[in-house]
């Protein structure tokens, strides 16, 4: 049984499973004096997470295990995110002995000490020489008090940038926007499959990608005429993948055809899984086909034992002069309209189904436009007179009827027969 001088442990979260909400509480009165309790206690728990983690950096646990302190917290079960704070505190604990009084009983949550802790790092960072313990202690207590007054874990940060810039601008130091050495870019896959991506980096660096990305956010009519019904975050987003693609066909103006992205798709031999990504793991039938349209796709066939079969031929879809003659017939995204310069190339007749690299079985379609095609239940033609025809999904139009091209939507399939 593990105890603390006294108490065990276990008998601390046997009492801490029993309490439940006041069951007579009319005003909420109860309830919420003992969630300003729990508040506490959790706090606590958080400091108690910290000092326990320097014990173990202490006594060089992990480091006897070839592992980190960090990597140990995550293996205990503790998320990533907790394990890296816990890890961050630990180192140090012992220089910041205002803050660890207050968060010993409970004022402070981990998240407000960890602010501290990197907001002191910051202020160090900026400047030239070293901290006296007299200049600790002030901005300690300075950012201490931004914590005890309400300042969340953002504005903490954000006064200790102000304060570090102020200390970097009295002494000739590099002010944080332009440090690059601060610079992060950092991406893990969620469960799901998708990106998550944060990025710290000079204002600069910052400033062109907010310019890119906004110059590339434009709304967009629906193909109905209806307003853009994507989210200001959805168009921001649907703008990365643009601006991903044009860096990928290089700035050489004779690049207009280079394929988008170079993919290695892997597909087990037997079948029983799906194919996958190397950085992003599975992908359904449907995803790989949309990311074939307009990239170089390897294919590699495993076993069982991820022992490569076959390594498929690359494949270089749409070369320069197909690409430019599409964009000659179409101009832009058949089903919005968005320029040439932020679509794809779709087979209309996919490659795997024996569909063609020519000019009738290709058409332009942006990012969004392209994933409806392939996930929403959207069709391409090719009419009898060689421009490609929308078909929309049957909850859009129970009659399917044919759409022309965005460029000649004021035509009907009835007049080009």
């Amino acid at each position: 049984m593990l105890t603390t001088d006294t108490i065990p442990l276990d008998a601390i979260l046997d009492r801490l499973v029993e309490i439940t909400p006041p069951a007579d509480d009319p005003t909420g009165a109860k309830t919420f004096a003992q969630l300003e309790m729990i508040r506490l206690i959790r706090n606590a728990a958080d400091h108690q997470l910290s000092s326990h983690t320097a014990n173990l950096d202490d006594l060089k646990v992990a480091e006897r295990h070839g592992s980190t302190t960090k990597r140990l917290l995550i293996a205990m079960g503790f998320p990533p995110a907790v394990a890296t704070r816990a890890a961050r505190i630990a180192e140090n604990l012992g220089t910041l002995s205002k803050v660890e009084a207050c968060a010993t009983d409970g004022r402070l949550s981990g998240e407000i000490v960890d602010a501290i802790v990197r907001g002191m790092m910051t202020i160090e960072k900026r400047s030239p020489t070293e901290l006296s313990d007299g200049d600790r202690t002030v901005y300690e207590t300075e950012l201490l008090t931004q914590a005890l007054s309400g300042a969340t874990p953002t504005e903490i940060q954000k006064h200790a940038g102000a304060i570090g810039n102020t200390i970097a601008d009295e002494n000739g130091g590099t002010p944080a926007c332009d440090d690059r050495s601060l610079d992060t870019l950092s991406h893990h896959t969620t469960h799901d499959n998708r990106v998550e991506i944060h990025a710290d980096v000079t204002q600069t660096v910052g400033e062109k990608f907010i310019a890119m990305i906004d110059e590339r956010s434009v709304p967009r009519p629906e193909p109905d005429g209806a307003p853009d019904r994507r989210s200001p975050a959805q168009i921001r987003a649907d703008a990365l993948e643009v601006l991903l693609d044009e860096a990928a066909t290089g700035a050489a103006m004779d690049t207009i055809g280079a394929p988008r992205t170079q993919t290695l798709l892997t597909i087990p031999a037997d079948g029983g899984d799906p194919a996958f990504l190397p950085w992003t793991g599975s992908v359904t039938h449907a995803t790989a086909k949309r990311l074939s349209c307009d990239g170089t796709l390897i294919e590699v066939i495993i076993d069982g034992e991820t022992v490569p079969l076959q390594m498929g031929r690359e494949r270089r879809l749409f070369p320069p002069h197909l690409r430019k003659a599409i964009i000659i017939r179409d101009q832009c995204c058949i089903s919005c309209g968005a320029p040439h310069s932020y679509t794809q190339v779709h087979h209309i007749e996919h490659w795997t189904d024996d569909g063609e690299t020519d000019l009738d079985n290709g058409c332009l379609l942006c990012q969004r436009c392209h994933t409806r095609v392939h996930h929403h239940g959207w069709d391409v033609v090719m009419g009898y007179d060689r421009h490609p025809w929308l078909i929309p999904p049957a909850d859009a139009d129970p009659r399917r009827r044919p759409l022309p091209a965005y460029n000649r939507r004021t035509m009907r399939l009835d007049d080009a027969a």
